[in-house]
């Protein structure tokens, strides 16, 4: 019987489980780097789990570039040792779901530097796109809504702008579990949003204005406003 409808922590586990096996299968039939994986539809009979949870463990060994998949070809074993993909994949079943802290920590260092980087190299276009995020955002905190989704579509726009896709990733990549967080802790209380609309206007105008300086330097002050209360959480 395939496994359908998980908990995180379920998929999590099933995740893992696969990626294990994949692992397994890799050295048992002692695959080499270019030869090809069975199909997702033989990985889910062999593993007797779905097709969706195959496919997201490959991607999750796509990601860290142990595997590549090619359109209407398959996928296939990266161009790296097998030594090396062992002990790669072996860390990677030792990863644990970040701490909130370590999230808001990531976030921080990445976004003083994309704030800076934006204003250097903005374009006209990620202008716009900044600014229409800030207006969503203020548009939900002057309403009395919930705004965390539209802060940080904010803070991805800044980092869209900034010129580094890696960057961009990493923000992507973070998002998530911050917005899960955010709303677990009620970090966003009114006043607090109320601020960040000041805050933002702030970052948009340096950017705006191509000063990278300033524009890191109203990042740190929005940060150590809007995060104070992150590093009391238990």
């Amino acid at each position: 019987m395939k496994l359908e409808t998980l908990t995180k922590s379920d998929s999590s586990s099933i995740q893992k489980d696969i990626i294990s096996k994949i692992r397994d299968l890799i050295n048992f039939k002692n695959l080499e780097p270019g030869d090809k994986l069975p199909s997702e539809r033989m990985l889910s009979d062999k593993f007797e789990v779905s097709r969706s949870a195959v496919r997201e463990a490959i991607q999750k060994l796509e990601f860290y570039g142990l595997l590549k998949s090619i359109p209407q070809s398959g996928t296939f074993v990266a161009d790296i040792g097998i030594v090396a993909l062992n002990g790669m994949i072996g860390d990677i079943l030792r990863l644990e779901v970040p701490e909130f802290k370590a999230l808001v920590e990531t976030r921080i260092l990445l976004e003083l530097k994309t704030a800076r980087l934006a204003a250097i190299r903005r374009t006209d276009e990620d202008l716009v796109q900044i600014k229409e995020a800030l207006e969503a955002y203020n548009t939900k905190v002057l309403n009395g809504e919930d705004a965390v989704q539209e802060d940080l579509l904010f803070h991805l726009a800044i980092a869209k702008a900034c010129g580094n896709s890696t960057m961009n990733t990493f923000m992507l990549i973070i998002t998530p579990g911050i917005i899960n967080n955010f709303k677990k802790h009620h970090v966003c209380d009114a006043g607090l949003s109320k601020r960040g609309i000041e805050d933002h206007k702030a970052i948009y105008d340096a950017i705006k204005d191509q000063n990278p300086q300033l524009a890191k330097q109203k990042m740190k002050e929005h940060f150590k406003e809007l995060y104070q209360y992150c590093y009391n959480i238990e």
